[in-house]
């Protein structure tokens, strides 16, 4: 199955639950799934979303952006337990064949 990543550019909430959905969904499909927010989705990472567990538990990674961590005034250690910490061009590099979407 073709991989599938995610990047959530704004702190809009209902994206990011569509986000996590789908996410979850591909993931528990067996396909790599990734979950990259941008600068000021970082913020969303503080809240008691309990998507954000689905989504790992099926297989999908976080990946919290670094200049939105600086930009939320967030130390990676606030962070969800199991999110990474990266960057676009990490991403982008790492693409593969896996299918690209934003929300």
């Amino acid at each position: 199955m073709r991989g599938l990543t995610i990047l959530v550019a704004t702190a809009d909430a209902e994206r990011f639950r569509m986000a996590l959905t789908l996410a979850a969904a591909n993931a528990a499909l067996g396909g790599r799934t990734r979950v990259y927010l941008h600068e000021a989705a970082v913020a969303l990472l503080g809240t008691d979303e309990p998507l954000i567990a689905t989504a790992m538990e099926t297989g999908a990674t976080l990946i919290a952006c670094q200049t939105g961590l600086a930009i939320a005034e967030m130390d990676a250690s606030a962070l969800p337990e199991g999110v990474e910490t990266g960057g676009l061009v990490g991403i982008l590099a790492d693409l593969g064949d896996d299918q690209l979407t934003t929300v």
